[in-house]
């Protein structure tokens, strides 16, 4: 009896020590170091502010614009009074008539510079007055034959000198006022005028209008005037819208 329970607990002892689970160890995890990335610098932010130049106080740099035909304009405006016999002659109704004869067909540079105070370094145009076109060919023929004569006299010439009331500093988009003096001439008689200029210069074009308020007279031209038909006022404009670019 004795010998059979020293068995039975040797049973059971071992019964025991089979039914122990081994406890697996956790893994081990080795530290991922991880690489840092170059992060690519900010490309810089150009600037939309516009230029702005001290008129007289730049460095002394010649800039040279020229003269886009094909976007500019060379106009005389003149009144026209038509009478009675306008209507049989000419099939033109009796009034005043706001007559404006353009071309294109013209030439020419600006040079500026903004360390001169005037900031004009000089400037010469060519209009070619025998293409100028109203609305009536007619009088287009008319005034190339007679009176301008531009058949005989083809070009008008200005020949810039100075300009004044120039503001002390000009930002690009800007529109401003100032007057050009210089020589023009018409059927080869010479004078002395200034225009009224307002201009705009931006992206390297140079854009604007100008007047010159002059009369017939001032050039040796007798201004039309027929009886019972039409006359012409001596007074008159002349005005050049103009677009040029730097080259």
């Amino acid at each position: 009896m004795k010998r059979l329970l020293i068995l039975i607990g040797i049973a059971l002892f071992l019964v025991a020590c089979g039914g122990e689970t081994a406890v697996s160890e956790a893994p081990v995890v080795e530290d991922v170091q991880v690489e840092a990335t170059d992060v690519p610098a900010e490309e810089p932010v150009a600037s939309n502010e516009p230029v702005t130049y001290a008129i007289g106080g730049e460095e002394s740099v010649s800039r040279t614009y020229s003269i886009v035909a094909e976007e500019s304009t060379a106009s005389y405006l003149v009144d026209e009074e038509f009478f009675a016999d306008a209507l049989t002659k000419f099939n033109i109704q009796p009034g005043d008539v706001d007559v404006v004869g353009s071309t294109n067909d013209m030439s020419g540079e600006l040079q500026l510079n903004f360390g001169n105070a005037d900031l004009l370094e000089s400037g010469s145009f060519v209009v070619n007055l025998v293409s100028l076109a109203t609305d009536q060919n007619r009088r287009d023929n008319f005034i190339r034959d007679n009176h301008l004569e531009s058949n005989r006299f083809p070009e008008a010439v200005f020949e810039a000198k100075s300009v004044s009331g120039m503001p002390d500093s000009y930002t690009e988009g800007e529109t401003i006022a100032f007057d050009l003096l210089g020589d023009i001439t018409i059927r080869d008689i010479t004078k002395e005028v200034t225009f009224e200029v307002t201009a705009v210069l931006q992206d390297g074009r140079l854009t604007g209008v100008a007047r010159l308020p002059i009369t017939m007279s001032t050039f040796g031209i007798e201004p039309p005037n027929f009886a019972n038909t039409l006359t012409v006022a001596d007074e008159f404009v002349i005005q050049v819208e103009f677009t040029a670019v730097e080259s």
